[in-house]
Order: C-alpha cells, then structure tokens, then sequence
C-alpha cells in the first residue's frame, strides 16, 4: 500500500512540475510577443525541458558526491533555491525584456528589450547564423562575427539553442532560459565547494549570496559570457576540493570539463581559471602532500591543457585571437591600459579635476582603486540624471556590492589571523582580491565592464564572505562590525558631497581627497573609542 502511495506520489509531482513549465513557457511567449499572443509556446517549453534537464543532470552528478545522497534530493533546500535562483534570474530577463522599451533611453539595444549592447549584437548574429545554411563553426571562424563575438564561443552555443528550437521568429528570451539555467549552477557549485570546506551553515549562506547577488542576477538574465563563466569557475573549484579533499577522481572530470567549456568562451579566462586552481591547491593540500610529485604532474598538466589549446587551437578555434598565451596575455595588458587611457580621457568632470591635480605616474592606480569601489553606493543614490528605471538598477547593483565588500576588506587578515598562511582561507582570500584587482585593472572606473568581469567569480566572493561571517559569530570577534561601520562612515561622507551636486545644499568640503580623508578620519576615531571601550569593559 505505501508503495503503490509513494508511486502515485511521484506520478503526481511530476505532472504538477510539467504542468508548470507549460504554464512558465506559455507566460515567456506571451510576454516575447508584446502580451499580444502565446505563438511560439512549444518553442520555449523545449528551452524549458533543456534547462530543466541541465539543473536535474548537475543535481544528480552531485549527488554522488555528498552523504547522505538524500541532500540533493527535490526537497532538499539546496535544491528548491537551485530552481529558485534559475526562476529570478529569467523573471529578470523577462523584466528587462518589458520594462526596457518603455522606460529605458530609446537605444538599438534597450528597444529590443537587452540590458547590454554586446548581447543585443551577439544575439542579434546568432538569430542570423541560426536561420542562415552556414555551419555553426562559421561562429568561429566567419570574419563577419568577429566583431560581435571576438571568441564566438557564446555565438555559438546561442546560434546552436536558436537552430535546435527551431522558433520561426526571434525568441530572445529563449537565451535567457538557458542562460538563467546554466549561471543559476553557480549556486549549487558554490554550496558544494564551502559545503567541503567549512559545513552546512556556511555552505547553504554562500548559495543564498551567490543566488541573490544583484550582479549575479542582472548578468544571469542576460545574453552575456558571465552567465556561464561564474559557474564554470565554481565547476572547476568544486572539483579541485573533491580531488584534494575527498580524494575521488570524479573531482578531475568537473575540472577539466570547466576547462574545455571555458576556453571558447574566453581563453583567457580559462587560463587565468587554470593559474587559480594552481595557486589554490598550493593552500588547500596538507603540508605532507606537497612531496607528491603525482599532486603536482596532475596539476601542472590541467594548466598546460590551458596554455597548450590556446597555443595549438589558436587560429583555428579562435582566428585572430592570439598564436600563444603569451601574446594573448600581452595583447590583454595592452587593451587594459588602453582602456584605462580611453576612460581617463571620457571620466566625469570631478575624476579629470583629480588627473589635473596628481602626477599622471598615479593615474592608473588612483583608476584602479576606484574601480574596487564600483558601482559606487552614494553615487547611485544621488544620480538624478539616470532614469527611474536605471537608476533603480545602479542602486540594486551598487547596494550589493557595498554590503560585500566589507567582508571581502577584513577575509585576507582575517583568515591568516585565524588559520594561518597556508590555509584555504587565505587562499581564497588571495584569489578573491587578485580576481577584484585584475578586474579593475581591465575595466578601469567602468561601472559595467569592471564589475562584469568581477562577478565571474561570485562564487568565491559569496563562500568566502559566508565564511567571514560564521567565523565572526563563531568567535564573537568584534572586527568584522568594526569594519562594517567603519566602511558606513566612510560612505556617509560622501551623501553631502553628493548632495552639493544635485541640491542647493551649501557644504564647505568640496575636494574628494579631504571628503576621503575625513572619512578615514571618523573610522579611526570609531576605531579607537571601541577599542578603548572594549578594554574598559573588560577592566
């Protein structure tokens, strides 16, 4: 009798669970045609079954991997914020989709309901390649698509989901499924990797960051690389803790598949992918492995795999992309700082006022530490220039960011105070920041491009803050508050300076170097009087 139950049981949930990717694909067609029909329904309800399939596929792969395997079933919680992240992620596809048009600034790329140009023209030319007789390797090597996907990875992979789906008109949402569905497995990775490291609690806070993180979002509901590369990241790095930790080999194939996955997309990613799974194995193996040399031949060969596609497929996968790493690398730096010149050029007035004032030796790193703090918090709040709608968006994104970024601040000293240099606390901590930095560096003060290249490693940034937090409850450690309201003193100083701007408010400090140092300033005295207050109470 309880199995036949338990039978009907599940004949129920899974027509309940059709029934409701029929009513989602029916909902996506309607709003892909303007609320104006439902044509077009079947076609997504196929991109619909692919993304489910995608979720189940990686949720049974990792079930092998966690005891009891019950951890990973449908009921579990990881599992229904799996999904929930992936229905967020297309809900905001589906927003922008709508809202773009109508209250956005008129552009190409907004009137066709896209947050960013590149995925407005990247997609645009995979409609074109999908419904053309070419081979989809033309993605690759066709001259024409170089100038809307210099790798064509992402090309590709659209041109290949538009051709199998076979829609009769241009679905752009179709992407977004698929899309939602493969950056929302950075959450699952994510709670597998810190799940090895640090437990349950920390892993399951690292999934709800990862899954809520506004950049995470906007770019997991959009036509753009991140959405696959910040779950690759985590794939890999998933993979390299089973190897290293739980000692099964199946940690090697997520490795190498977030490899070869990588390396069309970006093959500079997958390399510097590569260099960071070397560099953590460093911090995460016990002391008494280091003598192995079968540790390091293993390793060493998973970044020459990098390094040698690259090298060997350069021309044919990728035509014009670079012959070796080492030009790739060299023609990345040179892009970086033309980018940095370019946008000291274009800044707005008060960052040329600062180029005026401060030898041009310092102009990259003054661009580079404000590329840290972007989407800057105060500047979001008081942009009266922007729309309702982008400004809304500039405050969610920057938001984020500012309640992260204090606990990225105290990690590295942090996790060498509490468990020393080599530990993988502080090798996380050291990647998190080299990943921050290098993203800055390409993007300079960009508020789309720098952060874009920053949330490829979400994951990292969510289980390395969930961590800070758990250790700072753990050994009720008054720094991490410090730290939080020292970096709310900080930023409190600039609402006057910014209010100056759009207001008749009358505030005598105008320079942003005095705005920054009175800010320093207030986070030292608060930091003196707790400590003072501290030794006090103690006494």
């Amino acid at each position: 009798m309880g199995e036949n139950f338990g039978k009907i049981e599940t004949v129920r949930r899974i027509f309940v669970l059709v029934l409701g990717m029929l009513a989602l694909a029916f909902g996506l067609a309607w709003v892909s045609t303007g609320f104006a029909s439902v044509q077009g329904s079947l076609v997504f309800f196929a991109a619909i079954l692919l993304a489910a399939g995608l979720l189940f596929a990686a949720g049974c792969l990792l079930s092998r991997d966690v005891r009891p395997p019950s951890a990973l079933s449908l009921q579990s919680p990881i599992i229904k914020l799996l999904f929930l992240a992936a229905l967020l992620r297309l809900g905001a596809g589906a927003v922008w989709y709508t809202a773009l048009p109508r209250w956005g600034y008129g552009n190409p790329a907004e009137t066709a309901g896209y947050v960013m140009s590149d995925a407005f023209e990247r997609d645009t030319a995979a409609w074109e390649l999908a419904q053309s007789d070419c081979p989809l390797m033309d993605a690759f090597r066709a001259r024409s698509f170089r100038a809307v996907d210099q790798y064509g990875g992402l090309l590709f992979v659209s041109a290949g989901l538009y051709r199998l789906t076979g829609g009769a008109a241009h679905q752009p949402l179709l992407m977004v499924v698929f899309a939602a569905a493969f950056s929302a497995l950075a959450v699952l990775f994510t709670w597998g990797f810190a799940l090895r490291l640090w437990g349950g609690r920390t892993a399951m806070l690292a999934a709800w960051v990862t899954a809520l993180f506004p950049d995470a979002v906007l770019l997991g509901s959009s036509q753009m690389r991140e959405a696959f590369t910040m779950t690759l990241a985590m794939m890999a790095f998933y993979g390299l803790v089973l190897v290293l930790r739980a000692g099964t080999r199946r940690g090697l194939a997520w490795i190498f598949a977030a490899l070869l996955l990588a390396l069309p997309l970006s093959p500079l990613f997958a390399v510097m992918l590569a260099g960071f799974l070397l560099v953590f194995a460093f911090f995460l193996v016990e002391r008494e492995r280091l003598r192995d040399w079968r540790l390091w031949l293993g390793l060493g060969g998973m970044l020459l795999l990098a390094l040698g596609a690259v090298w060997l497929l350069g021309d044919r996968l990728l035509p014009g992309a670079a012959s070796d790493p080492l030009t790739l690398l060299h023609r990345w730096m040179r892009a970086a700082a033309h980018w940095q010149a370019y946008y000291s050029e274009r800044a707005s007035g008060w960052m040329q006022k600062i180029f005026r004032t401060t030898p041009e030796a310092l102009h990259p790193w003054i661009l580079l530490v404000y590329g840290v703090m972007r989407p800057f918090l105060p500047a979001a709040l008081f942009d009266l220039v922007s729309n309702p709608l982008w400004r809304g968006i500039a405050v969610w994104r920057s938001a984020g960011w500012a309640l992260m970024l204090p606990f990225l601040t105290v990690a590295p000293l942090w996790a060498w105070k509490q468990k020393g240099f080599r530990s993988p606390e502080t090798g996380v901590s050291l990647l998190v920041w080299a990943a921050i930095l290098a993203a800055s560096f390409r993007g300079g003060g960009d508020q789309w491009d720098n952060p874009r290249y920053r949330v490829a490693w979400i994951g990292l940034q969510a289980a390395l803050s969930a961590w800070v937090w758990a250790s700072a409850r753990e050994t009720r450690s008054p720094w991490l508050r410090r730290t939080l309201v020292s970096m709310g003193l900080i930023l409190l100083w600039w609402v006057p300076w910014y209010l100056r701007r759009v207001t008749p408010l009358s505030w005598p400090v105008s320079d942003i170097f005095l705005t920054f140092g009175l800010g320093l300033l207030s986070a030292g005295l608060y930091l003196m009087w707790d400590l003072w207050r501290e030794r006090r109470d103690g006494g």
